[in-house]
This record gives structure tokens, C-alpha cells and sequence, in this order.
């Protein structure tokens, strides 16, 4: 069985499609914002891939179509802007601080952190781009010698927590407005968060995903200076 699951090019694919959707039906059934079905699949594949022997770089290489489309998924997000372009002109000023207030943070607080547990660099270069959409941090990472599954972890962690979490510190910091909603989720947790923010509000879910490309473009530009400074 491990010999045929190793030489099955579709097993990987497979594999990643199923557990999304068993955790995609599992959080419709509990309706708990922990059941995330992002963090469901990574559990289930993980067990699965220990439980038939099969080891990563064979997963890997049999998943690689999934990563194909991380980019025109990501450039999908331009849909909900052209709708709410109204919205995001009226507060372009607001915006922009925001998100970046929001990516000097999440530099800042990398930079602080790694001091404090005396991080290596490639150690710190990996968990940088936490905050940025994987198509870019996965590039920034590889450009200043992090480690990229360690980015990548990290990556998928900070969206997970903050589609789970973002609702709950909104209503715990008396955030109310949408724009700023989704300022701070867009900007913190990527994708994945924003996946979140399209489920609260139209405007939520727009200024989202303008909060990921700039946070995306902001972190490239901003990088250099904390690398430099490490």
C-alpha cells in the first residue's frame, strides 16, 4: 500500500482536497469558529501522511497544482474592491495609515521577538513575512535566506488565528467600524483572515483584501531595514 500511495501522482492532490472538505463539513456541523477547516485539513494530512508511511517531499511534489493557483487566487480578491470602490476612496487616508501602522507592528514585534530569544538570521528572515500572503512571504523569505517551511508554518498559523480570532478581539477592543475591521484583519492575517472579513460585511471583506496587497508591498519595502538592522 505505501509503495502504491508514494507512486500515486493524484494521492497527494487528492489527499489536500478531501481533508479541506471533511474540515469544511465538520465546521458546518459544529459551527465553531476553532473547527477552522484550514487547520482541520493540516491536521488530517499530517496524520494521514504518518499513518501510510508517506513522507513529505513525495506529498509535496504530488501537490504542487494547489500551489499554482495561490496567485490568481489571490489576485481573485481585486473583485470585492472594484465593488466597494466608493467606500475605499472615501477613506484612503485612514486606510493607508492604518495598514501601515499595522506592518510596522508586525515587523517591529518579529524584530523584538527574535532579539529576545536570540533568533538566527534565517530564523528571523522566516518569520518576518508572518503577516503577507504566502505567494510573497514564501519569495521574501527565500530572498534574505529564511527557512521557508518555517515561513510557511508561520504563515498559515497567523491567518488561521486571526480567522478565528478576529471576531472575538474586535468585539473585545469595541471595534465596530468595518472599515477598520477590515484594516486590522486584512493587514494581521492575510488571505485566510480575509476569507473571515468577506463572511462579516461586503465592506469588511473589501478592505480586506486592499489590505493585503499593500501590507504585501509595504513588508518588501520595510524588510531590507529590519534585515539590515538584525
Amino acid at each position: 500500500m505505501r509503495e502504491f500511495l508514494t507512486s500515486s501522482s493524484f494521492f497527494p492532490l487528492l489527499l489536500s482536497i478531501a481533508a479541506y472538505l471533511l474540515g469544511v463539513l465538520i465546521q458546518k456541523k459544529t459551527k465553531l469558529a476553532v473547527m477552522n477547516p484550514l487547520l482541520l485539513s493540516i491536521i488530517f494530512t499530517i496524520a494521514v501522511l504518518v499513518l501510510t508511511g508517506v513522507d513529505y517531499e513525495t506529498y509535496y511534489d504530488g501537490s504542487k497544482l494547489l500551489a499554482y493557483f495561490l496567485t490568481p487566487a489571490t489576485v481573485c480578491l481585486a473583485i470585492p474592491l472594484y465593488q466597494r470602490l466608493n467606500v475605499l476612496k472615501e477613506n484612503a487616508k485612514a486606510i493607508l495609515i492604518g495598514i501601515l501602522s499595522g506592518v510596522v507592528t508586525s515587523l517591529l514585534s518579529i524584530f523584538l521577538m527574535s532579539k529576545l530569544f536570540s533568533f538566527t538570521e534565517a530564523e528571523f528572515a522566516a518569520f518576518l513575512p508572518k503577516s503577507i500572503t504566502t505567494a510573497i512571504g514564501i519569495s521574501l523569505s527565500e530572498e534574505y535566506g529564511g527557512i521557508v517551511t518555517l515561513t510557511v508554518a508561520a504563515i498559515i498559523v497567523t491567518g488561521v488565528f486571526g480567522n478565528v480570532a478576529a471576531l472575538g478581539l474586535c468585539k473585545l477592543f469595541h471595534v465596530t467600524d468595518p472599515v477598520a475591521k477590515g484594516i486590522a484583519i486584512g493587514t494581521c492575517s492575510h488571505a485566510i483572515g480575509t476569507s473571515k472579513a468577506m463572511e462579516i460585511g461586503e465592506t469588511e471583506g473589501a478592505v480586506s483584501s486592499l489590505s493585503i496587497a499593500v501590507s504585501g508591498l509595504l513588508t518588501v519595502i520595510l524588510a531590507p531595514v529590519f534585515i539590515a538592522l538584525f
